[in-house]
């Protein structure tokens, strides 16, 4: 139930990283190396001309639920200015959040291609759509799962931009959906992938575990049973 604090024998050595001292690029690989898994938000946004953009990000979560609040960061071009998706969410507000399947890894990955400012990476890569239904924005049809969003804030610190959207509405596939009228969803059947450090790394997440959450008075009736020194 509880774990004994480790000896200085036991303890594994650690090394510090002066974040502060380093060159972004390598606070870069440090971090995506560290901070794993991460999920993929397959960002859609509409262009002023109407054309759809959709690019991957994985500096992204999900925030909070009261309201439903996702995070992500798509960063700046690097002769500077936002890249089409940040620059088309603020135009518009509304963005949709595709989730990668294990299926669509290798279409996701493609649609990160450098391709011209205003190309429409969807129809040069074939992938289909469909249209949302709280926003204008389409989503990835076959998609294990859409959000539908609407930009709250975009937050710049420093050369991070991060926006933050409300999620207005929520698509799933019908096979991951277990009890719709309890909300129970079958995680597993999403088969979402997540980003792993970088050089192209990839984790499924069918491969879990569970570890239930222990109550407090649980707690104490286990240290009450547990034996004295």
């Amino acid at each position: 139930m509880s774990a004994l604090p480790l000896t200085p024998e036991e303890t594994p050595p650690t090394r510090h990283f002066d974040l502060t001292a380093l060159k972004a690029a390598d606070r870069y690989k440090l971090l995506i190396s560290t901070v794993v898994p991460r999920p993929i938000a397959w960002v859609g946004t509409l262009g002023a001309d109407g054309h759809v953009n959709l690019a991957p990000y994985s500096f992204f979560g999900l925030m909070g639920s009261d309201p439903p609040v996702v995070a992500f960061a798509p960063g700046d071009r690097p002769e500077g200015g936002p890249k089409d998706t940040a620059r088309n969410i603020g135009a518009g507000g509304e963005f949709t959040v595709n989730l990668v399947s294990a299926a669509q890894a290798g279409l996701m990955n493609a649609t990160a291609t450098d391709f011209p400012p205003g190309m429409d990476e969807t129809r040069a890569l074939g992938i289909q759509l469909e249209s949302g239904v709280q926003v204008r924005v389409p989503r990835v049809r076959g998609a294990p799962a859409a959000l539908e969003c609407r930009e709250v804030q975009t937050v710049l610190i420093g050369r991070t931009r991060i926006i933050l959207g409300e999620v207005l509405g929520l698509t799933l596939r019908s096979d991951a959906v277990q009890d719709a009228a309890r909300f129970y969803v079958d995680t597993a059947a999403l088969d979402l992938v997540g980003r792993m450090g970088g050089r192209g790394t990839y984790a499924h997440t069918r491969d879990t575990f569970q570890i239930d959450r222990v109550s407090y008075a649980a707690w104490q009736a286990a240290q009450e049973g547990m034996p004295e020194d």
